[in-house]
């Protein structure tokens, strides 16, 4: 039975998606700009079950921010704040492993930890932090540090972004992040988050770090200033790093949440514009394995939908998540791994575990195993 499509201008989009064709930045920007959701989300589910079947991933993980103290003054940020800001934290040492052990109730396999650009903590902190979670929770793996930290960190240490990675993976990291993204947009850049390092430095950290033998996740931020050009040019640079490394495992489209921002004036993304990001990404990105709906952002029945809209993955448990809530978010903080398995088979899908390089995992009782 043929599909017939509302908008015909998606007819040559879909004759390259059935042909396994790199579709180019104009089938990007007539994407983003279609009124037929259906027909953009049909191709991306098409291209989602031509890759991962019938399966949605998740994973057993914990969020830690060590600090919220940024350096930065980025007009998009509801997060960061100036160390003489009595809201402001910034944990010990002691503090971050205790946070790491609280409330145990599950194995967790990754500890995904990101924070601010604190003025005084060094490399070698951050170093010490590592190594006393490794060995505390040698089996959990280290997914920490964005791009933006790390590049901060170098210039500090004034050494190279090589150094600086090496010096982490010795320390116990064993892939990074992909915050801090944004949009690689120079005219976005500069009123969203002009302290932070550009664009091009962004994806030269990521270049660096899968050359060293690191995975890593991309993001990209949207919902603000940017426009459809914008976010075409954002995937095209991420697909042609991933063309020269092979280094991303998944990318997560990030809605801006506007509250408590600089930027509170700009309405915030609708569930439409969150599941067109979703399927747009799964079309574009042919050579990044996973695209992942995130449930802290995007509420876990929108997640439950994209899971036929292009994504393949709904995260994790997370545990306290600071980010996105500082912003205004309301969906939890966590969630149990029963209720992501309840979530993900409600969407039709099988549900399968994993760590943060996507080996699956099995468990018996509270021992789990990675299927290597």
């Amino acid at each position: 039975m043929k599909i017939t499509f509302e908008d015909p201008k998606l007819e040559l989009i879909r004759e390259k998606v059935m042909a396994g064709v790199r579709l180019s930045a104009e089938d990007g920007i007539t994407l983003y700009r279609s009124h037929d959701i259906l027909a953009v989300g049909w191709m991306a589910n098409l291209v989602r079950e031509r890759m991962h079947g019938n399966l949605t991933y998740f994973n057993v993980n914990q969020h830690i921010n060590p600090t919220d103290v940024c350096v930065a003054s980025c007009r998009l940020c509801a997060f960061g704040k100036k160390a003489k800001d009595p809201r402001a934290y910034t944990m010990s040492l002691e503090q971050v492993w205790e946070t790491a052990g609280r409330g145990w109730t599950e194995d967790v396999t990754e500890f995904h930890i990101v924070g601010g650009l604190h003025p005084e903590l060094t490399l070698d902190w951050y170093c010490e932090m590592l190594r006393g979670l490794k060995k505390r929770f040698p089996k959990v793996h280290l997914k920490a540090l964005t791009m933006v930290e790390i590049a901060y960190l170098a210039r500090r240490t004034k050494i190279s972004y090589a150094e600086t990675i090496q010096r982490l993976i010795d320390a116990g990291v064993e892939s990074l992040p992909g915050g801090g993204a944004e949009i690689f947009a120079e005219r976005v850049r500069r009123v969203i988050c002009d302290h932070k390092i550009d664009g091009e430095e962004w994806l030269e950290v990521a270049r660096t770090a899968h050359r060293l033998g690191l995975r890593s996740n991309c993001t990209m931020l949207y919902g603000h200033i940017e426009n459809e050009e914008d976010r075409v040019d954002h995937l095209l640079k991420l697909r042609a790093l991933q063309d020269e490394t092979g280094g991303f495992v998944a990318f997560i489209p990030l809605a801006f949440h506007p509250a408590n921002t600089a930027l509170k004036h700009i309405p915030p993304t609708t569930g439409f514009d969150d599941i067109r990001n979703i399927a747009v990404a799964r079309l574009m990105l042919d050579n990044v394995p996973h695209i992942k709906a995130y449930w802290v952002m995007m509420t876990p029945r929108i997640a439950q939908i994209a899971q036929r809209f292009g994504a393949d993955d709904i995260d994790g448990t997370v545990v306290e998540e600071k980010i996105y809530h500082d912003a205004g978010a309301t969906t939890s903080q966590s969630l149990r791994r029963s209720e992501l398995l309840r979530l993900i088979r409600e969407a039709g899908r099988e549900p399968v575990e994993r760590d943060t390089l996507y080996r699956p995992v099995t468990r018996s009782g509270a021992a789990f195993t990675i299927l290597v």
